[in-house]
This record gives C-alpha cells, structure tokens and sequence, in this order.
C-alpha cells in the first residue's frame, strides 16, 4: 500500500526539531556524504534517504566542573537527544515518509570501538550548524564547540541550510598541545584509540577522565568574535 505523503518542508521539520526540544536544527543532503567513509553515509542506514536532520543541545557550563560531573550529564543529554530523535522522525514516518533516527551515542563496533553510523559532527557541519576545528569538534557560533547531537535520516527531498566556515583557529595551538594523549597532533591519523586510554570503568560505568580540547579552546563557550 502507497503511503499518502503530507505536505513537508524544511521549515516545518525544523519546527518538529525545537518542539521536541533542539537548541539548534540543521538539515543536510545526503549527497553531501559522498566522501565519508563507504560504510558510514546515511543510504548505508536508509537506502533512499536523501535528508539528514542534525539535532542538538548544549552541554552545562556546569558539567566541565569534574570528570564525575562531565560523564554524568554527557550521558543524560545523550538518551535525551537519542529520544528527541525518535521523535522527529515519529513525526516525519506520520507525514508519509521513511526515517530512520541516529541514536547520540553507539553504532557499529569495528576494531574494538564503538562508532556511529554518521558521523554526527561532520553531519552538524554539512548542515550549517558550525564547524569542526582543531580539537576536532563541532564548533557553533552561539554554542561554542558545547553541542551534543543526534540526527534523523529521511526520504523527504528537504531544501538543505547553507554550510558555514569559521575561520577562528588561526595559529592557535591551545588543544593540540593540552592534549595529554597527542591526539591533536595529526588530526588525518585522528581516532578514539588514542584517547581511549583517558576513559575509565568506574562501577561498570565509563567516566571520561580528559575532556580538555573542549575547556581550553577559546571559544568553548561560543565564538569570540
């Protein structure tokens, strides 16, 4: 039976984004994946998607108080945004159109790591909601690089935001040389594993111990201009 598909547009689905409580709403092509890795672009998850709905909120200023307090409500706001995206594309499969939502955390396992099946910051910078710096996060004009996201795959043909570049690094070196693992220092070798090391099982449950390439950037709370 053929779906009878309602009349949807970007507008309208960035207003379904923020009543399900986003901050920020970016929408992009899934086109636009086409150099993303083979098995992590969003046709890989929903064969005909062509929109991909970038959701997000932002971290506390409070919880880069500690690492306990950081772990804590990173993992709060990330069931928050896997259920806000549940939402939207609840909302969007009623319309008449396929959705498949991103969850915030978890993925596929590969090589003893647990990755998303987009890349949720790349997908945040494909739909304008900032850009990926240095200290390879999502840096947003109003939210500095605070944004937690999780997205929404749809087969409604949606008119995608323009994409934006800040120029804001410059020749700052502050995360690159914060960072205790080295991380930063070659951001094409970048991965969780060097990383990986400053994570720790307390109670049966993973609390972040390093979260400094987001404090010591100078734009961690929005963009100086």
């Amino acid at each position: 039976m053929t779906k009878i598909k309602t009349k949807l547009n970007s507008e309208i689905v960035k207003e379904y984004g923020l009543n399900a409580g986003a901050s920020v709403v970016g929408i992009a092509t899934s086109k636009d994946f086409s150099l993303a890795p083979k098995c992590f672009r969003p046709s890989n998850v929903l064969k005909e998607c062509l929109s991909v709905i970038v959701l997000g909120i932002p971290f506390p200023k409070e919880s880069l108080e500690n690492s306990i307090e950081y772990t804590k409500i990173r993992n709060e706001i990330a069931k928050k945004m896997t259920n806000m995206a549940r939402m939207v594309a609840k909302q969007i499969k009623k319309d008449g159109y396929e959705t498949k939502a991103i969850s915030s955390m978890g993925g596929k396992y590969i090589d003893g790591h647990t990755f998303g099946h987009i890349s949720l910051k790349h997908a945040a910078e494909l739909a304008g909601l900032g850009t990926i710096t240095r200290n390879y996060l999502l840096t947003n004009h109003q939210y500095g690089n605070l944004l937690w996201f999780s997205a929404v795959l749809t087969d409604a043909d949606l008119i995608p935001d323009e994409k934006t570049k800040y120029e804001i690094c410059n020749n700052c070196n502050k995360c690159i040389e914060a960072c205790p693992s080295g991380s930063l220092d070659d951001l094409s070798s970048f991965g969780k594993k060097g990383c990986s090391k400053y994570y720790k099982i307390v109670n049966r449950k993973l609390e972040i111990q390093c979260f400094l390439c987001r404090t010591v950037c100078p734009h961690c709370f929005g963009i100086k201009d």
